[in-house]
């Protein structure tokens, strides 16, 4: 089965219809889905999509329809999403969640949850390699190897798909749910 991109306004055509029992299934992650989503859409990350079947009122529904912030994720994720969907009619929302907004659609936004974890590894990283480089060129040469450190943490996260980094700030406190 091949899934077509589908564009916001049609895709909101199709779900204001009703009788179609079409769904919009979200398959960011839960800390991306809870600081911003479309009203609605029904959170399946993608990663815990992978090993199970799509839940509830997905699974009954006629048309599904997925996304992610970008396109990026559903577009990689195309035939396992076909393959969880074999007897329904399914789409990938045309450039995700900012196609949304950049489509005028509104989504509910909760400044109250933390940043997505990525976005969050990026900030700490970027940091640490930031202050190697200025300790390392105002105190001591010795703080390069902090930039060092960081840049092959990310190097090995980028080759493996494990980032450390991400896994201990899914405990902060801040992220939990």
């Amino acid at each position: 089965m091949s899934i077509q991109t589908i564009s916001t306004q049609d895709a909101v055509k199709l779900l204001q219809q009703g009788q179609s029992k079409a769904v919009l299934v979200d398959i960011r992650g839960d800390d991306e889905h809870r600081r911003e989503r479309i009203d609605g859409a029904i959170s399946q990350p993608l990663d815990k999509l992978m090993c199970n079947a799509l839940d509830g009122k997905a699974q009954h529904a006629d048309t599904v329809i997925f996304h992610c912030k970008s396109g990026m994720r559903t577009e990689q994720a195309k035939q396992i999403l076909a393959d969880k969907c074999p007897n329904q009619t399914v789409y990938i929302l045309q450039n995700g969640l900012d196609g949304w907004k950049n489509a005028g659609q509104t989504t509910l936004l909760d400044h109250s949850q933390p940043i997505d974890i990525m976005r969050q590894v990026q900030i700490i990283a970027g940091s640490l390699v930031l202050i190697g480089v200025i300790l390392g060129l105002t105190v001591n040469n010795a703080f390069f190897g902090l930039s060092a450190f960081v840049g092959a943490g990310l190097a090995f996260a980028g080759i493996t798909g494990f980032c450390g980094m991400a896994k201990l700030l899914k405990f902060m406190p801040w992220n939990k749910a």
